[in-house]
């Protein structure tokens, strides 16, 4: 036991030598506002820092975030905080990713860019001394030297996708299938933004069950599809305006035939090129629709012509404090303003001190222009099988939470085993 007891005491020594030295290392605290981070990753190739779980403890907070390009990969912001002995000092990086880049090459390029925005904080500290740099130019194309600059894009920023999807599943009284397929085109640059989409599917369900009298069988059968352009035209670092049209159709919302076209404005209250930062928009538009129903609705038709205009806002941060974003949107038709929806959501994510944090979401509607709804009552089997719309005044959702981190604050280990697998 004696012993034991030695070996004990010598192993704990060790760890609090060796916690000792890291505590030489520049702190750093990882902030994944609004993307993700594979923390594992990070840890394993920037070994020069102490990675921290409590921003108040770092001594520099790096806040990543990032947006979608017309491209289809992301456009990454990394915004380094100074704090502690390098209060005051802020720096920022960007860098964008392509549509095919693996997540491999992903994470490789965030772990080059967070090495980069931390060097400058490095410099100041005991461990400049320590680190070595490198540089390996890339090698330009021959089209590249041949041109003396970027070659040009041979799609022209066109982005194609197609897709199909679905599934099978089911059990001794039911089983469903659902098949799904869609093809898009999208071109985005810093003047026009130019999208197309079509989407299609169907999804079949069947329910057997025994009664006194036998054995029912019930099936829903239920088909949409919907083409979808959208043209956005920007006017300076503030204004923007555009347009959307649709087609559609859907056999749940008792759609036989859809057509809306709906040309808006809008205003950002902070430039678009601050949208990972900060982002405060108000949109107005006016539309028109025209709709053939397959049933005849509540109000007795079965085609109609409708006017409408809608108001819509949204206003998102991200910061160091944590992320928050507010929506709200307001839609009435003109032939009669009692029909109309109003929705309001907000999120928020919010670092309160130390380990202390709380996030929200909540969304709320108030819905009274339900006009395609069809005529007469529903059967209890349409009802719990979803086969078609029914009528509602409101709906809503919400998740919320408040949680404490406390205990050790630094932790640059990474142990994968027993990962998965669990029953």
């Amino acid at each position: 036991m004696k012993y034991i007891f030695i070996y004990l005491n010598f192993f704990v020594s060790s760890l609090c030598f060796s916690q000792e030295k890291n505590a030489e290392k520049l702190k750093l605290f990882v902030d994944c506002s609004n993307s993700y981070c594979d923390m594992n990753f990070l840890k394993t190739e920037i070994l020069f820092v102490d990675f921290v779980l409590d921003n108040q403890a770092a001594d520099v907070h790096a806040l990543i975030t990032t947006v979608e390009n017309g491209g289809g990969g992301d456009q990454y912001q990394l915004i380094f905080y100074g704090q502690k002995m390098y209060k005051g000092k802020t720096d920022t990086l960007r860098f964008v990713t392509s549509a095919d880049a693996t997540e491999f090459e992903e994470r490789s390029m965030l772990s080059h860019y967070i090495k980069l925005g931390i060097l400058p904080y490095i410099n100041k500290s005991a461990q400049a001394g320590e680190i070595t740099i490198g540089y390996k130019p890339k090698e330009q194309t021959k089209q590249e030297i041949k041109s003396g600059g970027a070659s040009e894009d041979r799609w022209n920023y066109w982005v194609y996708r197609v897709g199909i999807n679905g599934n099978i599943n089911g059990d001794a009284v039911y089983n469903t299938t659902n098949f799904n397929g869609n093809l898009s085109a999208n071109r985005t640059t810093d003047e026009l933004k130019i999208s197309f989409s079509v989407r299609a599917g169907k999804n079949k369900s069947t329910y057997e069950f025994d009664t006194p009298t036998g054995t029912t069988k019930i099936e829903t059968d239920n088909d949409f599809y919907r083409f979808y352009h959208q043209l956005v035209k920007s006017i300076n670092i503030h204004w923007s305006y555009g347009y959307d049209l649709g087609l559609s159709k859907s056999t749940f919302s008792n759609d036989k035939f859809t057509a809306l076209f709906k040309p808006a404005v809008e205003y950002n209250f902070f430039p678009y090129s601050e949208v990972n930062n900060r982002f405060f928009t108000v949109r107005y538009g006016v539309d028109v629709r025209r709709n053939e129903y397959i049933d005849t609705t509540l109000f007795d038709k079965k085609q109609e012509t409708l006017f409408g205009h809608g108001l819509s806002s949204n206003l998102s941060y991200n910061q160091k404090w944590g992320t928050t974003s507010v929506g709200f949107s307001y839609h009435n038709y003109l032939h009669n303003w009692q029909y109309f929806n109003i929705g309001l959501n907000a999120q928020v994510d919010v670092r309160i001190a130390g380990g202390l944090s709380f996030y929200m979401y909540a969304f709320g509607g108030i819905v009274r222009d339900q006009l395609s709804l069809p005529k007469g009552e529903a059967t209890e089997q349409e009802i719990l099988t979803r086969r078609r719309q029914l009528a509602s005044g409101y709906n809503f959702y919400t998740s919320f939470g408040l949680s404490y981190r406390f205990g050790s604050k630094v932790n640059n280990f990474v142990n994968p085993r027993f990962t998965g697998g669990n029953d």
